[in-house]
């Protein structure tokens, strides 16, 4: 199932690792219980919180949303730099490492939040999402050093299949402890508190298999007498979005990636928040919904990958981004409570996401030019967070003025509408041409 190199393989595993963060805390455990702070210490003053002073007031229940946008728009000013690292010296997989065990060790202090210390939690998870952002922008750019034109599609797809795999079976045994906490003599914010600390550990573990079998090659630049990585970064990054003037059918994959992109990272980190507060789903019932996500979410990974062999990546891309805008809508219909529709929106979402992500990583690996992975990965991470911010921002803004978080997980919708428009007048051929690159026997 998954074939390889051992390169390939250990490639795999820094997914594996890192998985637990996006499903054990963001997916499950972090939004509802630093909601449950929020709101705690919101008690009194009519559910608003007042980090900044008494004239900007912060609805509890955006608070997750603001820090998650927050953590991704701050990642804009340190991509360019990571990009530069990664051409520049030969620190890319050393610097992936950082990233990600500084993103450990937040996750890992998080078993200390309780009470209401709100503000614990919120830098400590900006801390966590910042870092682990930017790890992924060196992981991201090892994929065209390892796999070949053909083969992208399937070693994307097969790195996001075995992530989610890790992903459920820590959120498995976490599902455990959580059901049964009253056995184990701890209560329910213990448990919370354990699982969110064992994401760090499981991290802490698996990522040493990646950083000791990923090879480290030689720098794609060297840098000019006098200059620092930082000149370098945003030098590179200016010549990059001007370079990229040449390739008109990648940035317009691009703008259309940045906007899908935003309403698949704004689900994935409020959804939890949303079957929580808005339809009162208990905490047992969250975990099994996101486990099964794990687990379907595997093979539908394998499936589009499949897919994309028959159809091409793009109208694999394109049925997704179909099946996420119905899912869209179909949230502001569900009743309160009815655990079945929850499980269906669940096992439709899990069908779609890996297959999004991975095809889009691999599909955009084909359309820029060799010898500049990192570089133009650099611009990737760049538009993704560029807007990721974005989506968060707009559900945490329309919950504070309107009080639903149906009517903020609706307007999500755009995002895929939009996306989805701008890529159907992609021309993935003549952007792989362009780029210098040969087209896979599908496109």
């Amino acid at each position: 199932m998954f074939a390889g190199n051992t390169e390939q393989r250990s490639w795999y595993y820094f997914d594996w690792a890192v998985s637990a963060y996006s499903t054990t805390v963001i997916a499950v455990f972090l939004g509802p219980y630093l909601t449950s702070i929020a709101n705690a210490a919101a008690e009194g003053t009519a559910g608003m919180l007042y980090p900044f002073g008494p004239n900007i007031p912060i609805a509890a229940g955006s608070l997750f949303a603001y820090v998650t946008s927050l953590s991704v728009f701050l990642q804009v000013f340190f991509l360019p730099i990571l990009g530069a690292v990664a051409d520049y010296t030969t620190l890319k997989r050393r610097m992936m490492g950082i990233f990600a065990y500084i993103c450990t060790i937040a996750v890992i202090l998080l078993y200390f939040l309780q009470g209401t210390n709100y503000l614990y939690g919120a830098v400590l998870y900006l801390i966590a999402n910042l870092t682990f952002g930017a790890s992924m922008v060196f992981y991201n750019a090892f994929l065209p050093e390892i796999a070949g034109p053909d083969e992208r599609d399937a070693i994307s797809s097969r790195g996001f299949a075995f992530g989610y795999l890790g992903g459920g079976v820590l959120l498995l045994l976490n599902l455990v402890l959580f059901t049964m906490h009253d056995t184990f003599g701890i209560d329910s914010g213990m448990a919370v508190r354990i699982c969110l600390a064992s994401a760090g550990v499981w991290m802490a573990i698996f990522l040493r298999i990646p950083l000791t079998r990923l090879r480290v090659g030689n720098p794609a630049k060297e840098l000019a007498q006098g200059q620092s990585v930082l000149s370098a970064g945003f030098r590179q990054l200016r010549e990059t979005i001007k370079n990229a003037g040449q390739y008109p059918q990648t940035l317009l994959f691009l703008a259309a990636y940045l906007l899908y992109n935003d309403g698949v990272q704004t689900v994935i980190s409020l959804s939890s928040q949303f079957g929580t507060e808005e339809l009162g789903m208990e905490s047992q019932t969250l975990i099994i919904t996101i486990l099964m996500v794990q687990f379907v979410a595997w093979f539908g990974a394998l499936a589009f990958n499949r897919i994309a062999q028959l159809t091409g990546a793009k109208r694999a891309i394109v049925m997704s981004l179909l099946v996420w805008t119905g899912l869209t809508f179909v949230t502001y219909f569900m009743a309160k409570g009815n655990v079945m529709q929850f499980l269906g929106l669940g096992a439709g979402i899990a069908i779609v996401l890996g297959g999004t992500q991975a095809l889009s990583r691999s599909l955009f690996a084909q359309m820029i030019p060799a010898g500049k992975e990192a570089e133009y990965y650099s611009l990737y991470e760049v538009s993704e967070r560029g807007t990721s911010w974005i989506g968060p921002l707009v559900f945490g803004l329309v919950f504070q003025f309107t009080g639903s978080y149906r009517l903020a997980l609706v307007m999500i919708a755009a995002f895929f509408v939009v996306g989805l428009v701008l890529l159907l007048f992609v021309n993935v051929r003549r952007a792989i041409i362009e780029a210098g690159n040969t087209p896979p026997a599908v496109v």
